[in-house]
């Protein structure tokens, strides 16, 4: 039997008296329990998740290899002094850089993607000895102070000065290269020859799934070399196949002098990492890189990190990630043709936006999915209405993305 109305209404009262409100509302339910593809609440409910968490669960929730490595090794090494290390971590290291150009071969595990952007962005000022960071209108890289100040889409009012020589360009569109070129000139005429980094995501998420176009990442590579910043690639939601290949800046032919990594490395537990080539290690250690963090290195959350490689090429999801991309991408193209509220379906994988343009109904149409038993994010973009950010789990079924789809097509067509 489910709780009484008095417990809920007791654990509500008990959520205005006591937490802090950090970022929109809280989601009205209350969520007992998580497995695969769907949430459970409280009172009895099923609600697929549409969001793989914050987007992070891509094996979905309590996936029971995931739990196994847990059991095990929080019984035997969960943390260490960060000067320590263990197998778990080294073993990880070695294994990521195996999935990638020979040139990214230095790792270090953090936890959150904040974490993870703030130490390469302190890494790359050291090493370049500048301190201007570029990144895209729209982007966002953390709540961390640099990565904060790299962060466009949302909280830059109210907080003082952001971090000195931070730069915004806007995302690709229409004529790419001469906008490019224009943004470049722009940062040239502002710059106080100081270039440090560039950062950007492959797709920008909270940016409204956001894809630049072929070329463009070769041509905003081609950008820092000349002023000799690091490119520094975000992938918290794009790595490990959710887009159907290992990383998402395969498909451009380029290779970042940094990548980070965190969401959907741990699977759902605070995990991240910082990834670098050996030249830039070296030149870091030598000017004495410090990034010294209680949870540097710890060996549980290597642990799982090695199970969700394991997950990964086993299962090979990255193919499946591509084929179950093309039908939700499918299925969304249809409710588009359907409803004209639909504006645009994009992204790739299973990493997909699909836009309502009319912004007022954003809401109500995230609230009747979770009445209908789907839990759905939706983003507010001035100009651009609402994008709906979907990423459910890359070990969905196609029959869990159709009875996603039904919900969605169902609450737009109430809207």
């Amino acid at each position: 039997m489910g709780p009484s109305f008095e417990r809920m209404d007791t654990f509500w009262d008990d959520v205005d008296r006591h937490l802090v409100r950090y970022g929109g509302t809280f989601t009205r339910a209350i969520i007992d329990s998580a497995s695969g593809s769907f949430l459970f609440t409280e009172d009895g409910r099923r609600v697929l998740d549409f969001t793989s968490g914050q987007m992070s669960a891509i094996l979905g929730h309590s996936h029971p290899r995931i739990v196994e490595t847990v059991r095990r090794q929080i019984a035997n090494l969960d943390h260490l002094f960060s000067g320590m290390l263990s197998r778990p971590v080294v073993d990880l290291a070695r294994r990521l850089a195996a999935t990638l150009p020979p040139s990214l071969s230095k790792v270090q595990l953090l936890t959150t993607g904040a974490e993870a952007n703030e130490a390469a962005l302190r890494m790359a000022k050291l090493v370049t000895g500048g301190h201007e960071v570029v990144s895209f209108a729209r982007s966002w890289h953390g709540m961390t102070a640099a990565a904060a100040a790299a962060t466009y889409s949302a909280g830059r009012k109210g907080y003082g000065p952001a971090i000195p020589g931070n730069f915004a360009i806007p995302v690709p569109s229409g004529d790419w290269q001469a906008q490019l070129d224009l943004a470049f000139d722009l940062i040239d005429a502002q710059s106080v020859g100081s270039p440090a980094a560039c950062i950007v995501e492959p797709i920008l998420s909270s940016g409204g799934i956001l894809e630049p176009p072929p070329g463009y990442f070769a041509a905003l590579s081609a950008k820092c070399r000349e002023r000799g910043m690091l490119l520094i690639l975000d992938e918290a939601q794009t790595g490990l196949c959710r887009t159907g290949t290992w990383y998402a800046f395969e498909r451009d032919g380029v290779v970042p002098d940094v990548l980070t990594l965190s969401k959907t490395l741990g699977a759902g537990l605070p995990l991240a990492a910082v990834i670098t080539s050996a030249e830039i290690e070296e030149e870091a250690h030598r000017r004495n890189y410090l990034f010294f963090t209680t949870h540097v290195s710890d060996p549980l959350v290597a642990a799982v990190g090695n199970t969700v490689l394991d997950v990964l090429a086993e299962e090979r999801l990255d193919e499946r990630a591509a084929k179950l991309g093309t039908f939700l991408r499918n299925g969304l193209d249809d409710i588009a043709a359907r409803h004209s509220l639909v504006s645009d379906v994009r992204g790739r994988g299973l990493l997909v936006g699909l836009e309502i343009a009319d912004e007022s109904l954003s809401a109500p149409i995230t609230q009747k999915c979770l009445e209908l038993g789907l839990h759905m994010n939706i983003v507010q973009i001035p100009g651009m209405g609402g994008v709906f950010r979907i990423a459910p789990p890359l070990t969905a079924s196609e029959e869990e993305l159709a009875l996603g789809l039904s919900i969605l097509d169902e609450a737009i067509g109430a809207a």
